[in-house]
């Protein structure tokens, strides 16, 4: 909603955002300029591209909220279908850029960035449009009301899992579910949904001897502690190792090699190393008054679609953070 014609922003909610982005900025700097020199020869490079995008985004922040977000509901299903399309470019040749085995990158001249990023937010606009225009009665109704929106996520799903990313595309779905929950779909016919989903769903997840070992590792590390489950472990001991209080910013021993994508996958490890028992619970208490925030102006919102758009998001960002912070602490 327009800024200038409404209440003012939620202060507490912009702090919790500014003070998660600074903290991340600074840790993305602690937690990679031994990573970053030995790449690139240059201490400050993932620190630098940090710092740029987020005074990108808060840019973007600003400029997007003077915008009244029912302008949105306009370009809901262009948004969608530019989504699907990045998606799919994915799959063709020459467009893809694969890092680990995974294409889950698109590559535009010298530009480079995640449609499945994207294709989060497209989906959650176009639920939140689709469940506005409909009545009570087609939102109650399996075939009105979910079959078409599950139709389309389960689309999507499928093309972000055969990236192959797995954690992503099940974000998709709980994100999907629950904006069908809040937008007033039968509790039954939902749980009906998602019992039928669990076998497909584990064939899914068990399918290939990647993701069963990967599984596997996760249930029990300590079965291969010097291959499978050897990531997890120096996880446990970034945690561990930090006390109560962490052995202070930029002394991580982890970061030394030992954990992968120390910057962004397991970020939540170096935190949990250098800051300690207490920063990583002020981050968790961080993302608790996100949601809390997150969820109380979207009960505020004068109409269905600020409701739900605000719920989507919401439940994103967080759900997202906790499958990251769940799977590092095993």
């Amino acid at each position: 909603m327009n800024l200038s014609q409404t209440k003012q922003p939620d202060y507490i909610l912009l702090a919790t955002v500014f003070l998660l982005l600074t903290i991340g900025v600074i840790m993305v700097f602690s937690s990679s300029y031994i990573m970053a020199y030995k790449w690139y020869g240059n201490s400050f490079y993932f620190f630098t591209r940090q710092a740029i995008y987020t005074v990108i985004a808060i840019v973007v922040f600003f400029i997007t909220s003077r915008i009244d977000y029912h302008i949105w509901r306009k370009f809901a299903i262009p948004i969608l279908l530019l989504s699907i399309f990045l998606l799919i470019m994915l799959y063709l040749p020459g467009f893809a850029r694969y890092i680990r085995g995974a294409k889950r990158w698109l590559s535009i001249g010298p530009f480079s960035f995640q449609p499945s990023e994207m294709a989060k937010i497209a989906l959650i606009l176009y639920i939140a449009d689709c469940l506005t225009r409909k009545k009570a009665k087609d939102i109650s109704s399996f075939v009105w009301g979910i079959l078409p929106i599950f139709i389309i996520t389960v689309f999507i799903f499928l093309l972000v899992f055969g990236q192959p990313d797995f954690s992503t595309a099940i974000v998709i779905m709980v994100c999907s579910f629950i904006m069908l929950f809040i937008g007033g779909s039968q509790i039954t016919q939902l749980f009906a949904l998602i019992i039928l989903l669990v076998p497909p769903g584990l064939i899914l997840a068990l399918g290939k001897d990647y993701r069963r070992v990967r599984l596997l590792s996760f249930l029990n590390p300590w079965g291969d502690p010097l291959n499978s489950g050897f990531h997890i472990i120096q996880s446990l001991l970034a945690l561990g190792s930090g006390g109560l209080f962490g052995v202070g910013i930029a002394e991580s021993r982890q970061k030394y090699f030992y954990l992968p994508d120390q910057h962004t996958d397991f970020i939540f490890s170096i935190i949990g190393e250098e800051l300690g028992f207490i920063g990583a619970v002020a981050i968790i208490i961080l993302f608790i008054v996100f949601f809390w925030r997150g969820f109380l102006i979207s009960l505020k919102s004068r109409d269905t679609f600020g409701l739900l758009l605000a719920a989507g998001i919401t439940s994103l960002i967080v759900f997202q953070a906790l499958v990251n912070i769940s799977v590092v602490t095993n």
